[in-house]
């Protein structure tokens, strides 16, 4: 009876043992958010103008593109439910700051101007500025042509000091889609855009018009997180870098585009 009962006790001081370690485990795999600063619990809200096809737009009420299904996954693998929303791109960083949203996925450029203000991961795509002009106007011909030429901008955007090397005639619109369709009536004579969203509303829209030479500088693509929020910026950069070994991202990629969007 001595020896049983002392088997009963190491068989629960075991058991108990046990118990501590699985509440250690899950303590750690919980902590995955813990430190996570977030404006909605359980849930990563991001920002996106939502007028930019295909990268993100709106079908009926619902969000879709590239950077919704980029902005998904990426809370998928931090543990959180996606909350993509959408912001006027003028006032999109004011957002930010202002924490309406956890973060920006809506196709910005990482700029050392923009660096001051927020935090940005490492980039989730490699894009380029393009200048496009109507597919009939034969009398550009190189970009020495635009000068005093009036050019369509997306307000608010880094297009607006490209375009300021070529003209002061700037017309500025709320999306680069809007910009793009004021080329073919002769509107505007050209419009500086990424390249991802000429060559989309050339394929997907049927827009009559055509690139100017090669893209005029290389632009990283991040997500814009607020400087108070380390954990959140490193949680979406491991994500990023899982997605890109694990063959997701150039899966994503290829679904919207073609082309892996991260090889230059």
């Amino acid at each position: 009876m001595i020896v049983m009962g002392i088997l009963m006790i190491s068989m629960l001081v075991g058991c108990g043992k046990g118990s501590n370690t699985d509440k250690k485990e899950n303590a750690t795999g919980s902590k995955k958010t813990t430190n996570i600063k977030l404006v909605n619990d359980g849930k990563l809200t991001f920002a996106m103008s939502g007028l930019l096809k295909p990268l993100n737009y709106k079908e009926g009420e619902k969000l879709v593109g590239f950077d919704v299904e980029i902005g998904t996954e990426i809370a998928k693998r931090i543990g959180l439910e996606a909350n993509p929303v959408t912001n006027p791109w003028e006032t999109i960083l004011q957002g930010l700051k202002g924490k309406k949203y956890d973060a920006i996925i809506g196709s910005m450029t990482a700029t050392e101007e923009r660096a001051k203000q927020v935090d940005f991961s490492d980039p989730y795509y490699i894009s380029g500025a393009q200048i496009f002009i109507a597919e009939n106007n034969n009398t550009i011909k190189t970009d020495a042509d635009l000068k005093d030429k009036t050019i369509g901008v997306m307000q608010a955007s880094t297009y607006v000091e490209d375009a300021k090397k070529y003209t002061t005639k700037i017309k500025n619109f709320p999306s680069d889609i809007y910009a793009l369709q004021d080329l073919p009536p002769g509107r505007t004579a050209a419009v500086i855009t990424d390249r991802v969203v000429g060559v989309s509303a050339m394929k997907e829209s049927g827009l009559k018009i055509k690139p100017l030479g090669e893209v005029i500088k290389t632009e990283n693509i991040a997500v814009a997180i607020n400087k108070d929020n380390p954990e959140l910026l490193q949680a979406i950069n491991d994500a990023i870098a899982s997605m890109v070994k694990d063959g997701t991202y150039e899966k994503i990629s290829m679904k919207w585009f073609g082309v892996n969007l991260l090889e230059k």
